[in-house]
C-alpha cells in the first residue's frame, strides 16, 4: 500500500533532477493550479459552462510529464484538460475549448497532446495504436494516457491495456486514482486490494505511487518511460491521491462524500507539499514563490482576454462537416 505522507523527505534527491529542474516541475504545477483556480472563477461568472475541477492533482500531471521527451504523446481526459500548457498551448486555445469556440482546437501534430477525451476511456485504445504504430516505425516515441480510477470499469480499458501488452507498445497507462468516479467509490468499482494489481492480468508491470509527491510520480513515470523505450512494452502505474474538490462544477459532493477527511486531506495538498520541500532544501524563497505566481496568475490573465477576443464563431459550423448536402429544414433555417 502507498501511504499518502503529507511530506516529501527533505534528504531525498532525484537523479538527473538539478535545481534549475526542480524549479521548473514547480512552475508547471503553479501555471496548472492557476488554471483551475481561475477557470473555477471564470465559471462562476458564467463565461464558461461546466468545468472539470483538477485541485491537487497537479502533482501528477506536471511530475509525469516532465518524465517525458517533446517527441512523447500526452493523450488527456478531461481531468488533464491543460496539461497541453506544458506543452506550449496557449492558455487562450484550452479556456475556448471549454467555451465551446472552435478557437479551442489545435491539431495535435503540433504539440503531440491529442484533443481532450470526454468519454471515459475512449482515448486509451488510441494512445496504444499510436504508441504500437512507432514501435512499427521504428521510432522511439512512446505515449501516456491519462484516466481516473472509474475508467478502470470501461470495457475501453480493458481493450486498450490488452492490445498494449500484446502488442508490447510503447505507452505508460497513468491512472490518477483519486478514490471517486464522480460520486461512486473505489470500493463499488474493483474488489482487487490496488488498481496496480489489474496490470498483472495483462501481463504488465503494474506500479502504485503516491499521486500527491511530484518526485515520486516522475520517478515512477520516467522508469516506465524507460522502459518502454526499450522495448519493454507497457506500464499501468496507478497514482493514488484523494479527491479534495467537486468531481465538476455541475457536481455538489457533499450528498456522498467524508467532508472531514476532504478538509484534512486540503492540508496536505500536493502543491504545498512541494513548495515546503523546496524551501527545506534552501532552493525556493518568498521572492521567487510570488514571481513564479505572479508569471501564472498574467499567463491566465492573458489568456482569457485573447478567448474572449475571439469573435463568434459561424452557426454553419456545426452543420459543415456534418452533411455533404444538408437536408432542406437546414437550408431554410
Amino acid at each position: 500500500m502507498v501511504e499518502l505522507a503529507g511530506v516529501i523527505d527533505e534528504d531525498r534527491e532525484v537523479d538527473g533532477l538539478a535545481e534549475d529542474e526542480l524549479l521548473a516541475i514547480y512552475r508547471s504545477m503553479v501555471l496548472l493550479r492557476t488554471y483551475d483556480e481561475r477557470s473555477l472563477v471564470y465559471h462562476r461568472q458564467g463565461r464558461i459552462g461546466t468545468y472539470a475541477i483538477f485541485w491537487n492533482h497537479e502533482a501528477m500531471q506536471a511530475g509525469s510529464v516532465h518524465a517525458l521527451a517533446d517527441e512523447d504523446w500526452i493523450f488527456p481526459s478531461y481531468r488533464e484538460s491543460a496539461i497541453g500548457l506544458l506543452r506550449g498551448i496557449p492558455a487562450s486555445t484550452i479556456l475556448s475549448w471549454w467555451r465551446g469556440h472552435p478557437a479551442g482546437w489545435w491539431n495535435p501534430a503540433d504539440y503531440n497532446v491529442a484533443s481532450i477525451c470526454v468519454p471515459i476511456a475512449t482515448h486509451i485504445p488510441h494512445a496504444a495504436g499510436l504508441a504500437w504504430g512507432k514501435k512499427l516505425k521504428g521510432e522511439s516515441a512512446c505515449a501516456i494516457a491519462y484516466f481516473g480510477d472509474g475508467a478502470t470499469s470501461e470495457g475501453s480499458f480493458h481493450e486498450g491495456a490488452n492490445f498494449a501488452a500484446v502488442m508490447q507498445a510503447p505507452v505508460i497507462l497513468f491512472c490518477n486514482n483519486n478514490q471517486w468516479a464522480i460520486s461512486t467509490p473505489l470500493s463499488a468499482q474493483t474488489h482487487a486490494e490496488t488498481l496496480a494489481d489489474k496490470a498483472v492480468g495483462y501481463g504488465m508491470p503494474g506500479v502504485r505511487v503516491d499521486g500527491g509527491d511530484v518526485l515520486a510520480v516522475y520517478e515512477a513515470t520516467r522508469e516506465a518511460v524507460e522502459r518502454a523505450r526499450g522495448g519493454g512494452g507497457p506500464t499501468l502505474i496507478e497514482a493514488v491521491t484523494y479527491r479534495a474538490a467537486p468531481h465538476a462544477t455541475a457536481d455538489d459532493p457533499r450528498a456522498y462524500i467524508d467532508v472531514a477527511r476532504v478538509e484534512q486531506e486540503k492540508q496536505n495538498e500536493c502543491l504545498g507539499r512541494y513548495e515546503r520541500y523546496l524551501r527545506r532544501l534552501g532552493v525556493l524563497a518568498d521572492e521567487l514563490e510570488s514571481e513564479i505566481k505572479a508569471e501564472a496568475a498574467e499567463t491566465m490573465r492573458q489568456g482569457i482576454a485573447a478567448a474572449e477576443a475571439e469573435p463568434e464563431p459561424d452557426p454553419e459550423l456545426v452543420f459543415e462537416n456534418a452533411y455533404v448536402n444538408p437536408p432542406p429544414n437546414l437550408r431554410d433555417g
